[in-house]
């Protein structure tokens, strides 16, 4: 019953019409900022590195690292798995476009969250609520993305990644799932507790050797198959528009999975990336913007393909259709053990290896990527419950206090629930975040434009 309640809820937010804002959203945010995304791509990389203006906030950098945190998690290993397993190699494509659109898309949410960031005695903070309360003179709307975020953030997300590394220990160490989330809430109720400074710490170590160590190891995978990649390439493009006979039946399958799974590890337009840019101490607005425009790229054109081409090179993998049916049996002893495609994979190369590797990894991502959704609960919070002054308020804290406890619960109820459902609650926190934050973005994009020109005009 639950699940099939999650189920209807889950297909009434992402109807066609979320999927089709999304993608309309970025190629107008684009049009708007002269592809902004390609024009300054070398502006992206210097900005990464800009200095801090006072102590109020995090650097740039920090700032990436927790939003690259939050982007590189569970749906750059088992997303992709899923995307590929439920819309075919063709799904791989609209999450490529997904990117290089939502990079705009990240650009102008970005730099309307500082342009609308506020004080409090932990730093800056701010994101779509405060933009839409103070852009949108709509507090009413602001409040509601705050709650979505807060619940979506605190409780729904973090049961997808903890259930992915739980099921990647499991697959590969003689570790139980409830173990397995019991001892990585520990391990996260040691950073939460510290305050921003010590995620941003700890995000800004770990986030990009976790990241550079995964796509080395999967380009030496590539590489051993190296012979396959024009036909896994020819097959992404082709099942992209129904070409292929094997997947042509579930076209919209394809497009609809590249973009949710697309959205979901990118979040451009989600909200969430918002939210830490506005804590940033930089020169300019647009500056950060483009900051986290190019965190979009590093999540999905290289961790998510790495992973993409690891799976479809290596032929570990299976693809259902809309009833179940299997369309394509490459690995049919792994059935819709989703992680263990990408495991499965890199074990093709380091027999043995592959899958302890994926299960260490996947223990990095989700830590680092839960990292960041107690970050982006924690504002919302925040920005619930604060007064005019900057000290936070006793109902304040007591709040942010219960958000931690049961955000640990959440962590190990999703270690031990079946992953088609825990994906269910993930994908509804997502689209519920992505329908305020796009029609909020479309309507004060002219604002985000007026500071990339000024910006341009001091370069």
């Amino acid at each position: 019953m639950f699940e099939k309640i999650v189920s209807q809820i889950n297909s009434i937010v992402w109807n066609p019409g979320l999927v089709a804002l999304l993608i309309i959203a970025g190629l107008y945010f684009s049009f708007r900022t002269r592809f902004v995304q390609v024009r300054r791509f070398g502006l992206m990389l210097r900005s990464l590195f800009s200095k801090k203006q006072d102590n109020k906030g995090i650097s740039s950098f920090e700032a990436f690292s927790i939003a690259l945190s939050g982007r590189v998690g569970t749906g750059n290993i088992v997303g992709v798995a899923t995307a590929i397993a439920f819309g075919g190699p063709g799904a791989v494509f609209w999450m490529w476009v997904v990117a290089f659109f939502g990079a705009s898309t990240a650009f102008v949410e970005s730099t309307l969250a500082q342009m609308y960031k506020f004080h409090h005695s932990s730093g800056y903070r701010g994101g779509p609520f405060s933009f839409i309360e103070h852009g949108l003179k709509a507090r009413w709307l602001g409040i509601v993305f705050a709650v979505i975020t807060a619940v979506s953030c605190g409780f729904f997300l973090p049961t997808v990644q903890s259930n992915g590394a739980a099921s990647a220990i499991n697959n590969s160490f003689p570790v139980t799932p409830l173990a397995a989330g019991i001892g990585l809430a520990v391990i996260l109720g040691l950073v939460i507790f510290g305050g921003v400074k010590r995620i941003a710490r700890v995000a800004s170590i770990v986030t990009p050797f976790m990241a550079l160590g995964y796509i080395v190891l999967s380009l030496v995978v590539v590489a051993f198959h190296i012979q396959d990649v024009p036909a896994v390439l020819g097959a992404i493009v082709k099942g992209a528009f129904g070409l292929n006979p094997v997947c042509g039946g579930i076209i919209g399958s394809t497009i609809a999975m590249g973009v949710k799974r697309g959205i979901f590890s990118n979040e451009a337009g989600q909200g969430t990336g918002a939210i830490v840019s506005a804590a940033t101490d930089v020169p300019h607005p647009a500056q950060q913007g483009l900051a986290q425009a190019f965190s979009v790229y590093v999540d999905t054109l290289l961790v998510c393909t790495a992973t993409a081409l690891m799976i479809l090179c290596s032929g570990t993998y299976n693809i259902f259709g809309p009833d179940g049916q299997v369309l394509f049996g490459g690995a049919p002893d792994l059935g819709g053990n989703y992680v263990n495609y990408t495991q499965s994979a890199v074990d093709s190369v380091f027999t043995g290896f592959g899958g302890k590797f994926v299960s260490v990894a996947m223990v990095f991502f989700v830590f680092t990527t839960i990292m960041a959704y107690y970050f982006y609960a924690e504002t919302s919070i925040i920005y619930l419950f604060r007064k005019n002054d900057t000290a936070p308020s006793r109902a304040e804290r007591a709040v942010i206090l219960i958000l931690q406890v049961l955000m640990l619960a959440a962590v190990i109820f999703g270690a031990v629930k079946e992953a088609d459902v825990v994906w269910q609650i993930g994908d509804i926190g997502v689209g519920l975040m992505a329908w305020v934050t796009v029609v909020s973005i479309i309507i004060l994009c002219p604002k985000a434009i007026s500071a990339l020109k000024d910006f341009e005009k001091g370069l």
